[in-house]
C-alpha cells in the first residue's frame, strides 16, 4: 500500500494510491459534521422548515458557486466550502425564515467571498458577512437553532463532540480555546462587577451561539491565521470585540461583528508584515 500526501492547512491528508481511497479533506469533514448537526437540530424545528431551509441553502450555494466557477473556467464546479457556508446560514437564521431570504442571504455571503479577497483568500467569513447584512436588509431573526438552544441541555454534547472533531481536523485549537476562554472569562468578570448584561450572555441560547460560532465559524481556515501565535491573537480579538459590541448594542449580532473585526485584523496583520519585510528587502515571512 502506497500513499501520496498533500498538506491542507498544516494537516497532512494521505491519498491511498494503491486502492484509490481518498481520505476526507477538512472541508468534507466539516460538511459531514454540519449535516449531522442539521439532522439532530431539525428534529425540533417548526414543521421541519429548518430542514427545508438547509436544503435551500445548500442548493443555492451549489448553483451560485457553480456558475461563478464556470465563468472562471475552473475544472471543479462543486463548492464544498460554499455548501458549508450555506449550511451555517440556514442553521443560524430562525428555522421559520422564508426560503427566499435564506437563498438571498446565501448568495450575499458567497458574493462577499468573490468580491472581497486578497490573493484569492476571502477577507471576511462569508457566513458571518451574509448573516450580518441580512439583519439590515430583511430584519431577519437569528435563533441559532443549529446550536440546539431549544433541545434538551444534554444535546449540547453533540455540538461539543462535532466541534472538537472539526477543530482538530483544521488544526485550530489555540484559536478556539482562547476565544471561548477569553469570552467567558470577560463575562464572569463583568458579572462580578454587577454588569447585568453579563448574566444574560451566560445563559441559553447565548452560550450555544458562542459555541457554534467558535467551532464552525472562528475555525474557518481561509479567513483566520495558521500559526499558533497568530491564532491566539485572533481568538483574543474576536472575544474582546464581541463583548464590547454586546455591552453597547446587545442582541445576537455581536458575535458576528466580533468575528468580522478579527477577520479585518488578520488581513491587516498580513499586509503590515509584507510591508515590513518588503521595506527591508527580505522574503515575506508571513
Amino acid at each position: 500500500m502506497t500513499f501520496n500526501t498533500t498538506v491542507i492547512n498544516n494537516k497532512v491528508n494521505p491519498v491511498d494510491t494503491s486502492s484509490g481511497r481518498i481520505f476526507l479533506t477538512p472541508k468534507t469533514y466539516v460538511l459531514i459534521v454540519l449535516l449531522i448537526i442539521s439532522a439532530i437540530a431539525g428534529t425540533n424545528s417548526a414543521d421541519l422548515k429548518g430542514i427545508l431551509n438547509v436544503g435551500v441553502a445548500a442548493i443555492t450555494a451549489i448553483l451560485f458557486d457553480g456558475i461563478i466557477f464556470r465563468f472562471q473556467s475552473r475544472k471543479k464546479l462543486f463548492s464544498d466550502g460554499g455548501v458549508i457556508t450555506g449550511l451555517i446560514i440556514a442553521l443560524v437564521l430562525d428555522s421559520t425564515t422564508p426560503w427566499h431570504i435564506v437563498a438571498v442571504t446565501t448568495v450575499i455571503a458567497l458574493s462577499s467571498k468573490h468580491l472581497f479577497n486578497v490573493n484569492k483568500k476571502p477577507i471576511f467569513n462569508p457566513a458571518a458577512f451574509g448573516l450580518l447584512v441580512a439583519i439590515f436588509l430583511f430584519s431577519s431573526e437569528q435563533s441559532w437553532w443549529g446550536a440546539f438552544p431549544e433541545l434538551s441541555v444534554w444535546t449540547v454534547a453533540f455540538l461539543l463532540i462535532g466541534g472538537f472533531l472539526v477543530t482538530e481536523r483544521v488544526n485550530k485549537f489555540p484559536q478556539v480555546l482562547v476565544f471561548l476562554g477569553g469570552y467567558f472569562a470577560l463575562l464572569l468578570i463583568m458579572g462580578f462587577f454587577g454588569i447585568s448584561q453579563a448574566g444574560d450572555a451566560l445563559r441559553i441560547p447565548f452560550i450555544n451561539c458562542a459555541l457554534f460560532l467558535a467551532f464552525f465559524m472562528v475555525t474557518d481556515p481561509p479567513t483566520s491565521p495558521g500559526k499558533y501565535k497568530d491564532q491566539i491573537w485572533f481568538g483574543i480579538i474576536t472575544a474582546l470585540a464581541s463583548i464590547i459590541i454586546y455591552i453597547i448594542f446587545g442582541g445576537l449580532s455581536y458575535l458576528l461583528i466580533g468575528l468580522l473585526l478579527a477577520n479585518v485584523w488578520n488581513v491587516l496583520r498580513v499586509y503590515m508584515a509584507k510591508v515590513f519585510f518588503a521595506s527591508r528587502g527580505l522574503e515575506n515571512k508571513v
